[in-house]
C-alpha cells in the first residue's frame, strides 16, 4: 500500500506562501483545502450593478460553468479563506467580505448548464469570483461553509448595531429596529408578514400584498445575513 505522492517543489512553495498570507491575516487554523475554479473579473467598476441587471453570461475561455476544470487552490480557515489563482493569493476575511451570488451560463448554453458564481471582496478590496456547482445541483464542498461562516462572523455585529439604534445597510436595502426599506419603500416591522425571494427579488408581504424590495438578489451583498437579520427583526427578537 502506497502513501500520498510527495509534494513537488512548486507545491511546497505555494503552500508556504498560502500559510504566510493566512498567518499575516490571522485567519486561525486551517480547516480544509479544496481545488476550485476562480478568476478575477475584468470590469473595474460597476460590477455589482451589472450583476443585478440581467442573467450573467460568462465568456468562454474563463471559469465558465460547473464543469470547468479547477485552476485554483482554496484553503478554508477559522476566520476566512485564501484563494491562490494565477500566481496571486487572495485573502478573504469572513467578518468583512461582501458575497454576491448569481447564476451564470456560457454563451449559447442552456439554463441547465448554469453555474452559481460567488463574487467576494478580499482584504485588499479586490473582487474575486469563485465558480460553484450547477444551479439546483450538488454544490461544491466550500459552498456549504461559506454562507455559514460569513453569517457567524457578521450577524452578531449587525445585531449589536441595531440594538444601538443604528441603520444596517445591504447595498440599497437598509434595516433598523423599527423597519426596513429601499428607495421609496419603507415598512415598519409590525406590517411585515413575510420576507422571501421570488423570481430573483426580495419580496415583502405587507397586509396581504407583495412588494419588491431593492434590486435583484444578485446585487445584494451577503443576502443570507440580511435574511437572518430581517427575520429576527420581524419576529421582535431585536430589542
Amino acid at each position: 500500500m502506497t502513501g500520498p505522492a510527495p509534494r513537488t517543489r512548486g507545491e511546497e512553495l505555494l503552500l508556504a506562501r498560502v500559510s504566510a498570507a493566512a498567518g499575516r491575516a490571522r485567519l486561525g487554523r486551517r480547516l480544509a483545502t479544496h481545488p476550485a475554479t476562480a478568476y478575477r473579473p475584468r470590469a473595474r467598476t460597476g460590477l455589482f450593478r451589472v450583476l443585478g441587471r440581467r442573467p450573467a453570461r460568462v465568456p468562454y475561455g474563463r471559469a465558465t460553468a460547473a464543469r470547468a476544470s479547477p485552476n485554483a487552490r482554496l484553503d478554508l480557515y477559522e476566520h476566512g479563506m485564501t484563494v491562490a489563482v494565477q500566481g496571486r493569493i487572495h485573502v478573504v476575511r469572513y467578518a468583512t467580505t461582501a458575497v454576491f451570488r448569481q447564476c451564470a451560463r456560457p454563451r449559447g448554453g442552456s439554463p441547465a448548464g448554469a453555474a452559481v458564481l460567488h463574487t467576494l471582496t478580499d482584504v485588499e478590496h479586490r473582487r474575486l469570483v469563485l465558480v460553484g456547482g450547477p444551479a439546483g445541483g450538488d454544490p461544491r464542498p466550500w459552498e456549504h461553509e461559506l454562507p455559514r461562516a460569513v453569517l457567524r462572523a457578521q450577524l452578531p455585529g449587525a445585531l449589536a448595531a441595531l440594538r444601538r439604534g443604528e441603520r444596517v445597510c445591504f447595498g440599497e436595502i437598509w434595516l433598523t429596529r423599527e423597519g426596513v426599506g429601499a428607495g421609496a419603500l419603507c415598512a415598519p416591522w409590525q406590517r411585515v408578514r413575510r420576507i422571501g425571494v421570488q423570481e430573483g427579488f426580495v419580496v415583502l408581504t405587507l397586509g396581504g400584498q407583495r412588494h419588491r424590495l431593492g434590486p435583484a438578489v444578485s446585487g445584494i451583498p451577503n443576502l443570507f445575513v440580511f435574511r437572518a437579520l430581517a427575520e429576527q427583526c420581524r419576529t421582535g427578537d431585536v430589542r
